[in-house]
């Protein structure tokens, strides 16, 4: 009985640590995993979790980018970012629109931008200059195969 209780405490233990969730963002303590920067920008800030339920977070869109030319995207469960008009929000990348505008500066200096809604994407371009991306066109400006 005891050893049949051991098992399952286990298997629970185990099935939560590798819940496929974002984690929170710490903002002015976590560090950039691909430039070691504090992240302080909640307009810029992304996120990976992997299929196996750890999160790597990043403070700007393009660092998050430039990472996945190193790792295995096929490994990779959630690509999030925050929408730029509302600070903080994770929303999922591959569903985003992206703006790229030197009138809007991000902590690594690509000037890139995430939307949840490209209607809205499409008024802060207008208003800003700059070229609106899907997903996957910014993989290919990225070079991200």
């Amino acid at each position: 009985m005891k050893s049949r209780f051991i098992l399952v405490t286990i298997s629970l233990l185990t099935f939560v640590s590798c819940e496929v969730n974002p984690k929170p963002i710490n903002y002015g303590s976590d560090g950039c995993h691909f430039c070691s920067m504090i992240i302080v920008d909640k307009q810029h800030a992304a996120q990976i979790v992997t299929k196996k339920g750890k999160a790597f977070k990043f403070d700007a869109v393009e660092c998050m980018v430039n990472h996945l030319k190193d790792i295995d995207v096929t490994s990779i469960e959630l690509f999030l970012v925050n929408d730029y008009q509302a600070p903080g929000n994770l929303i999922d990348a591959t569903k985003t629109t992206f703006l790229i505008s030197k009138e809007i500066p991000s902590p690594m200096g690509e000037y890139l931008s995430a939307f949840q809604s490209r209607v809205e994407a499409e008024k802060i371009e207008a208003e800003n200059n700059g070229e609106l991306y899907s997903w996957n066109e910014l993989l290919t400006r990225f070079n991200v195969q």
